[in-house]
């Protein structure tokens, strides 16, 4: 019953990212909402890769637009369960080529409270 509610916050955090729309895209996730990225973790060192609220997200959305202007995400996969959804889908940015990614979105209530990333 949750896994098509899970699907559909999974799909509306891809509309939003693609849309560039930080409001809608934090909008989301649950205020003590946990981020965990290897970009982070590049761009942040002292955070050890992991942002925590949604003002920290929104920052680092914020921040990621404005470096890297037309970045969106191609969607390959989304799977989804009453507890989690893994959505897999190519980085399109400026600075490079394609990059696959995996992120896994653990959900309660209708809110994302943890996401992780996954790439080389």
């Amino acid at each position: 019953m949750f896994a098509a509610t899970n699907e559909a916050v999974a799909m509306k955090w891809l509309q939003a990212f693609n849309a560039h729309d930080v409001d809608a895209l934090v909008a989301l996730y649950a205020d003590d909402a946990t981020h965990t990225s290897p970009k982070i973790r590049a761009l942040h060192p002292e955070t050890g890769g992991k942002l925590v609220g949604k003002a920290a997200l929104a920052q680092w959305w914020r921040d990621a637009n404005a470096r890297l202007p037309g970045l969106r995400y191609e969607l390959l996969a989304l799977t989804a369960n009453d507890e989690r959804v893994c959505i897999e889908y190519l980085r399109h940015a400026p600075d490079g080529p394609p990059m696959p990614v995996a992120e896994v979105f653990d959900i309660r209530d209708g809110l994302i409270v943890a996401s992780r990333v996954f790439h080389g």
